[in-house]
């Protein structure tokens, strides 16, 4: 199976103008940028609670503590939250009705369901990506584009782990995908 493609700024601010377009925007928008500015896996941003993402004061906490049912290998992690992306998730919970603190940050349309689970939020990312113009995206982009993105800045390959919340470097290594901005930019460090 192929990998999921990784987004250029380019494509990633296609994608939200597309999404702006459509019904749901704000939280489109906000569960599209919790995989590209956090790294979150779709089980992982689809299980996510009010709780989790707000302090008592209502304003989103720097760090998000992840318990181990929420996570792929059932490691509990902390996820830090980027100033630009707590901004988003403030501009989203400010537009969303009232809800209690164990409620899922990102509801569906459908009455009576809890959110949505992985599955749906896949299928709607591909939605989004398809109508975007964007061929190979998938739920997983935004984590791929996430840990690219770092690897490219020079952050540390173990910092990534930590970040990705892979527990061996070769796991996070088959993340990073390497372009020739990349390569120009090493070769430039001689």
């Amino acid at each position: 199976m192929a990998q999921a493609k990784t987004l250029t700024a380019t494509e990633l601010r296609r994608v939200l103008d597309y999404i702006a377009t459509r019904p749901h925007a704000a939280r489109n928008r906000a569960m599209l940028l919790v995989t590209h500015y956090a790294g979150l896996r779709v089980g992982e941003t689809a299980s996510l609670r009010y709780k989790d993402v707000l302090d008592e004061a209502g304003q989103v906490r720097s760090e998000i503590r992840l318990d181990a049912e929420q996570t792929k290998g059932r490691y509990g992690r902390v996820v830090f939250v980027a100033e630009k992306l707590r901004k988003e998730l403030q501009r989203y919970v400010a537009t969303t009705p009232e809800q209690g603190p164990a409620a899922k940050l990102f509801q569906t349309q459908k009455r009576g369901a809890d959110g949505f689970t992985a599955n749906t939020l896949a299928q709607h990312f591909h939605h989004l990506y398809k109508g975007a113009g964007i061929d190979g995206a998938s739920s997983h982009s935004g984590r791929r584009s996430f840990i690219t993105n770092l690897a490219a800045k020079g952050v540390p390959v173990r910092v990534l782990m930590s970040l990705s919340g892979h527990r061996s470097l070769s796991s996070v290594q088959v993340y990073i995908d390497v372009h020739d901005d990349m390569k120009r930019k090493a070769v430039e460090l001689i």
